[in-house]
């Protein structure tokens, strides 16, 4: 049997910290004179206790972690972590259910930012910290395990990573625990930097603040039912630049603050990143400038690269309505959000990586067809593809479709029309944000949907931010007999 003690006593210890989170919200609403003071003071103080008496029980002498145990902590943070965060969202608004506020907290810790409130500006400063908080430490979370735990479970094709990252198995984790803490302190510098640029381009301090949090985890909650509408012009340009910056993977510019810039300029990943995010402003921009009559400028470009690089990088801000852009504009943004951005970012969905792979694959087949006695190797960035990691891209394809498929079924029969359920599905299972339909309400919640679809969606929210296969392969019987 797997030893279950290291992963209770690190989810416990991480549970300590959510508690000590709290009290940021505590202070700010006890300052603005919010009741709901309390609740998150009376919840950081039996989280705290709680997590602490099970972390003392939990003490293990061995540091090292074996692969099975990497699965049940990543598989176990994201569905404990999003629990505890639910309870002062369900306490601080009484009218409330238990289901909107697991909803919006496991929106939240998977950056996926789809909201279950309809009236976003009447919640409390403190909830709204909440909420960015939430969202902050998910991006933050799933950063650390994407070069930590992924690479080393195989996940996706994830191993193909593995050489540039660490062994996090063993008498490595120290090596692994120090650059995890240097992925921590560059995410912190790069929200710092954020929340100073919105600052200094006129956002109040709490507004910046907050947006900050929401745009460097690439999650997109906002403060208000108009999502970024508030906030055109200069604050849209930077959050672009913001965003973009925290969709690159965190250890090529990890490499190039230690003085080695050209993996960052090499990386095949973020130049298929950006010149997708250029392909679909061009053709936006042209669609709209010769179908729809809307002539060029710079505002319209500063819009069109806004939503193009908020829907791509999974954020899920709005400013304007996209879908008065036409079909096509609306089709390439769906596009968009099943692309994703770069690995090891914060950045969600199937991601760039493995289209190349995927690519690299089918150009090999293709011309094996053309010549059977031909052998092709493929290769990515330099490297060697081994038939492992082709082999686990594939099978990651392959899952995602069917989930996909199998949540927009599910979702349609809990009586939701067919636009609702295939936008709910894809805003769900790519972890993007925003939901188009009738049941949708006007600041984009999925207030009016069924309870039973709230949960799919949940669930959904939870497959997808984990890669899929990390959260199956725990559900095996196999898996627990090892």
């Amino acid at each position: 049997m797997i030893d279950t003690r290291p992963v209770v006593h690190a989810i416990a210890k991480l549970a300590v910290g959510m508690g000590a989170l709290m009290l940021a919200p505590a202070v700010v609403d006890w300052v603005h004179g919010d009741p709901t003071w309390q609740v998150f003071a009376v919840t950081a103080a039996a989280t705290i206790t709680l997590g602490t008496m099970v972390a003392i029980a939990t003490r293990h002498h061995d540091a090292t972690m074996i692969v099975e145990q990497a699965f049940l902590l990543t598989a176990g943070l994201w569905l404990v972590l999003p629990l505890v965060g639910a309870v002062p969202i369900r306490a601080a608004l009484p009218g409330t259910s238990w289901t909107d506020a697991v909803f919006e907290a496991m929106s939240g810790m998977s950056t996926t930012g789809a909201t279950a409130y309809p009236r976003l500006d009447a919640l409390s400063l403190g909830l709204h910290l909440w909420r960015g908080i939430l969202q902050w430490s998910g991006g933050l979370g799933i950063v650390v395990v994407a070069m930590v735990f992924l690479p080393v479970m195989r996940v996706g094709g994830m191993q193909f990573f593995r050489s540039e990252g660490f062994d996090t198995m063993g008498k490595a984790m120290p090596r692994a625990n120090a650059i995890a803490a240097e992925m921590t302190q560059l995410y912190l510098a790069i929200t710092v930097a954020c929340a100073a640029t919105y600052a200094a381009l006129g956002m109040g301090g709490f507004d910046a603040v907050m947006h900050a949090l929401t745009t460097c985890s690439t999650g997109g909650f906002g403060r208000y039912d108009a999502s970024f509408g508030p906030f055109t012009g200069s604050p849209q340009v930077a959050s672009t630049v913001f965003m973009l910056l925290a969709s690159i993977p965190f250890m090529r510019m990890l490499q190039a603050l230690h003085g080695d810039v050209g993996p960052l300029l090499r990386d095949s990943q973020i130049r298929g990143y950006l010149g997708t995010a250029l392909v679909l402003c061009v053709l936006i921009m042209l669609y709209l400038a010769l179908w729809q009559g809307v002539p060029p400028s710079p505002g319209l470009l500063r819009e069109v690269s806004f939503n193009v690089v908020t829907i791509m990088s999974g954020t899920g801000y709005a400013s304007v309505d996209v879908t008065m852009w036409g079909h096509l504009p609306f089709v390439l943004l769906i596009a968009a959000g099943l692309i994703g951005g770069c690995t090891g970012s914060t950045v969600c969905s199937i991601k760039v990586f493995r289209y190349q792979v995927l690519f690299q694959a089918l150009r090999a087949q293709l011309a094996q067809l053309q010549s059977p006695s031909r052998v092709s190797l493929l290769r990515l960035q330099g490297r060697r593809l081994d038939p492992e990691v082709v082999n686990s891209v594939m099978a990651f394809f392959t899952l995602f479709v069917i989930t996909f498929g199998v949540l927009i079924v599910a979702l349609a029969l809990t009586g939701l029309h067919a636009r609702t359920a295939l936008t709910a599905a894809w805003t769900a299972i790519a972890n993007v944000g925003p939901a188009w339909g009738p049941e949708v309400t006007a600041n984009g919640s999925v207030a009016a949907f069924p309870a039973p679809a709230k949960w799919l969606m949940i669930g959904g929210m939870y497959l997808g931010r984990l890669e899929l296969i990390t959260v199956l392969v725990v559900l095996m019987p196999r898996f627990w007999r090892q």
